[in-house]
């Protein structure tokens, strides 16, 4: 298993607030809007990104951050084996997404995904 992506997640109720911020004056590219997520990044650099959200989608917690890896079935079993318990999923999420939350050391949440 390998981690290919690491976004930050925002949580908020003010999504309009993050164009100007993020959208105008860093002038990062619109990635992604789903009306409770919207993803900011610039075109042609994969590792450049950072999502606002007012939930985690499918009435799940907005996570602190969230981890793209490879194969996400051996990212769930490396999870369990070291004894993290998994929070929600895995999951096949409608915006293409298959995923779980898992808590960290320091309790933030986790959303480990692979694309489908």
């Amino acid at each position: 298993m390998k981690v290919k992506r690491i976004v930050t997640n925002i949580d908020t109720r003010d999504l309009a607030a993050a164009e100007q911020f993020y959208g105008e004056a860093l002038g990062l590219d619109r990635l992604m809007d789903l009306g409770w997520i919207v993803t900011y990044g610039a075109s042609g650099a994969p590792g450049v990104q950072v999502s606002i959200a007012s939930e985690g989608g499918s009435g799940t917690e907005t996570p602190d951050l969230s981890i793209e890896v490879d194969d996400l079935d051996a990212a769930l079993a490396r999870m369990k084996a070291a004894g993290f318990a998994i929070e929600y999923g895995p999951a096949d999420e409608p915006w293409g997404v298959r995923r779980f939350y898992v808590r960290d050391p320091f309790g933030r949440v986790v959303n480990i995904l692979s694309h489908r």
